[in-house]
């Protein structure tokens, strides 16, 4: 049975792979965004696109959804540490006038864009959905500030919603509305800095620390496929139920390292990729992998696309085809979790 459907932020990186499978499925699609991070051009074929803030949503927002899918969201760990400020703004009060704008509509479902960042160091590993929420910056408490409003949403007004923590998102969604990726300004990730390098945009991927309790001492993190989380969303809609927040983590449950990944790029992309040695940076942990089996349970989600090679793949065609056609069917980013671990500086 097909669906009406907001999508905040769906002009970004997650929000536009999940609006695409949205309309795969056969359901109506609204994006809302702002375009400062996302890219119009992002906005897959089939979608109806108003550009607009989440803080004027009460503009838009009628009986005719069924629900919202929220990733609209400032997203750069480093910039929250320099401007929280931003982060409380867009985070936390864009959210809060979403939840108004949705209690007065009676748009009574949400699915959240959360992060793995809400855990902070984490004190064992694999994560799992009741380990402590300790965030080390601005960006993870702005989203865990988030995560208990929404709690308290659906205490006290009824609201069926469901927070999804990502840990890292990679890869590129391949379908018949084109090939949207991954892309940000500035480029913080891993994989597409690496891809960045075997594009010769960059002369050398920086490798943060070669000496941690690791099998080749680089930085392990969790590493899911676009696609496979554009799926759980869907999957959380059908599993959101009236009164209840349900928080579920997302992720492969193994990990793959830094030199693992570049790695790959090599053998995926056929071009060399230097790597300079440089110092751990200041917390990043040694291994970040996601405890996923709730999320399996409850919303009956089973990822697919898990081999790194894969995830590599897609995202090598994504990133050749912006080079290639910088006009063509590409997508921007709005919503982001733990650092990569070992990006080039």
């Amino acid at each position: 049975m097909s669906g009406t459907y907001l999508v905040t932020g769906g002009a970004g990186y997650v929000g536009s792979v999940v609006a695409a499978h949205l309309l795969e499925a056969g359901h109506r699609v609204t994006v809302l965004d702002d375009l400062s991070t996302g890219f119009r051009e992002g906005v897959p074929e089939g979608a109806e696109f108003v550009e607009g803030r989440i803080q004027d949503a009460d503009r838009w927002l009628d009986r005719s959804y069924d629900a919202v899918l929220h990733f609209a969201a400032s997203s750069q760990v480093g910039e929250s540490v320099v401007h929280p400020e931003k982060y409380w703004h867009n985070n936390v009060g864009g959210t809060l006038a979403l939840l108004d704008a949705m209690r007065a509509a009676h748009v009574r479902t949400l699915v959240f864009s959360s992060t793995a960042a809400v855990y902070g160091e984490p004190a064992q590993v694999p994560i799992r959905e009741d380990s402590p929420t300790a965030p080390t910056n601005p960006y993870g408490a702005a989203k865990l500030a988030v995560d208990h409003m929404i709690a308290g949403e659906c205490a006290a007004h009824g609201l069926a919603a469901v927070s999804l923590r990502y840990f890292n998102v990679a890869g590129a969604h391949r379908g018949g509305r084109g090939v949207l990726g991954e892309r940000h300004d500035p480029e913080s990730h891993l994989i597409p800095l690496v891809l960045q390098v075997a594009l010769g945009e960059r002369g050398s991927v920086s490798v943060y620390g070669d000496d941690y309790p690791t099998p080749d001492g680089t930085c392990v993190r969790d590493y899911i496929h676009v696609a496979d989380l554009a799926e759980a969303h869907l999957l959380a809609l059908d599993a959101a139920r009236p009164g209840e927040h349900l928080v579920c983590n997302l992720g492969n449950g193994s990990g793959f390292s830094v030199r693992e990944v570049i790695r790959t790029v090599r053998e995926v992309t056929g071009h060399p990729v230097p790597e300079t040695p440089a110092p751990r940076r200041a917390g990043d942990p040694a291994v970040l992998v996601a405890a996923a089996d709730r999320a399996r349970e409850l919303l009956g989600w089973r990822p697919s696309r898990t081999e790194l090679r894969d995830i590599v793949a897609d995202a090598w065609a994504f990133a050749r085809g912006r080079v290639l056609d910088p006009a063509g069917d590409t997508a921007g980013h709005t919503a982001r979790d733990t650092a990569d671990g070992g990006s080039a500086g």
